[in-house]
């Protein structure tokens, strides 16, 4: 589910690709203290200045990504996961908080037309996005998951998946995943589809990702399931800026690490997930 990027095991190849191309995401690393004034001085970065002198970060986002980024009920306001994540960052800034609600195929090229200041989109951090943007600290963490009937003990790692049925979306890499694994797919259409049959006993497992599991629990019934096995690897999710916007980076790191020192983190990820995804 993570955006958009959707172990020791015999599919480490499939897994490591799952979880770059998942995508959807507690800093890893706290930003050093001071470390915008270091940088605020960078020759011809003026990315903070500019919003600080505007009063506002403009922030570009789905408003259909549920439930990082969505309309409740289709009509209320925008809310979310990741709008109030960046909500929080930008009065830790002093600044107001704008949103242009883009589709997602075009969220880059808005960023880098200057749109927007910022994307909260739960955007996974790979190689090539690394080279032609900048992020902040990951604020989102996740891994797979394989997720089973509760009473159903008869899988607990990758390797038991050998020779069971898995219902998996053709286009996902989870069905990678599972196929990898020795598992026959069963093939479907999403998660909701997924989460049914194994409830209903008709697969014995499903793979996605582990906030698609979470969101599902938090807003419904899911006594009769149970997560199996995790992947060892995660995939991260950050705010992704325009290449070089260094000072306006540092500056939303260190205000992700005040938002994790004092709670806020961890209570708005609790809301939306049941547990601290942000480590």
């Amino acid at each position: 589910m993570t955006h958009r990027a959707r172990l020791a095991r015999p599919a480490l190849a499939a897994t490591a690709l799952a979880l770059t191309l998942a995508a959807c995401s507690s800093p890893a690393d706290d930003a050093a203290p001071g470390s915008t004034a270091a940088t605020a001085g960078d020759a011809g970065d003026d990315s903070l200045q500019a919003v600080l002198d505007a009063g506002t970060l403009t922030v570009g986002t789905e408003g259909t990504y549920r439930p990082f980024s969505f309309h409740e009920d289709g009509t209320g306001g925008l809310t979310g996961f990741d709008v109030e994540v960046v909500t929080a960052v930008a009065t830790e800034l002093g600044v107001e908080v704008e949103f242009e609600e883009t589709q997602w195929d075009a969220i880059f090229a808005g960023l880098d037309a200057g749109r927007f200041d910022v994307i909260a989109n739960q955007v996974s951090i790979t190689p090539e996005r690394e080279e032609a943007y900048t992020f902040s600290e990951p604020y989102t963490y996740s891994t797979g998951v394989i997720v089973v009937a509760a009473d159903d003990d008869s899988i607990s790692s990758f390797d038991d998946l050998a020779g069971k049925r898995t219902a998996q979306s053709l286009t996902s890499n989870w069905m990678t995943l599972a196929k990898d694994s020795g598992a026959t797919i069963e093939a479907v259409e999403g998660w909701a589809q997924s989460v049914a049959l194994v409830e209903q006993g008709r697969v014995d497992a499903t793979i996605n990702d582990k906030l698609t599991y979470l969101d599902y629990a938090t807003t419904n019934d899911a006594s009769g399931l149970r997560v199996a096995a995790e992947t060892d690897e995660e995939s991260r999710s950050a705010f992704a800026f325009a290449r070089g916007s260094s000072t306006l980076a540092d500056a939303v790191d260190d205000a992700l690490a005040t938002l994790a020192a004092d709670g806020t983190l961890a209570e708005i990820s609790e809301k939306y997930f049941g547990e601290d995804v942000t480590r």
